[in-house]
């Protein structure tokens, strides 16, 4: 599955980084400490956090992850926006909370 797949089945908005929504994704991961998603996420992940700020996608960009989906209906920084774009990593956001969402994507990739 890539992630425009989930883009569309999980009514999530685009919000940077349109040039990688054709990454394939092999799983996900949910949490907000950014040492923990450093050291346990991998490759081709859809990380789901409200973290919002560039460090997300310094992480997101290090471990190679398929994309990042912000819960709550949070934005970006405008520096995580940019890196983004540079990058190529999609940033997607909901307005459902964590729970909600994780759930919601691992009913889809399972």
């Amino acid at each position: 599955m890539k992630v425009l797949d989930i883009l569309d089945k999980l009514g999530l908005e685009l919000v940077s980084g349109k040039s990688g929504l054709d990454r394939e994704i092999t799983g996900g991961y949910v949490s907000d400490l950014l040492s923990d998603v450093m050291g346990n996420s991998k490759e081709g992940q859809v990380w789901v956090t409200l973290q919002t700020h560039k460090n997300v996608m310094a992480i997101a960009s290090l471990k190679d992850l398929a994309a990042v989906i912000l819960v709550n209906g949070f934005k970006p920084d405008d520096d995580m926006a940019k890196q983004s774009e540079e990058e190529g990593v999609p940033v997607l956001r909901t307005k459902e909370r964590t729970y909600e969402i994780a759930g919601k994507l691992y009913e889809l990739l399972k």
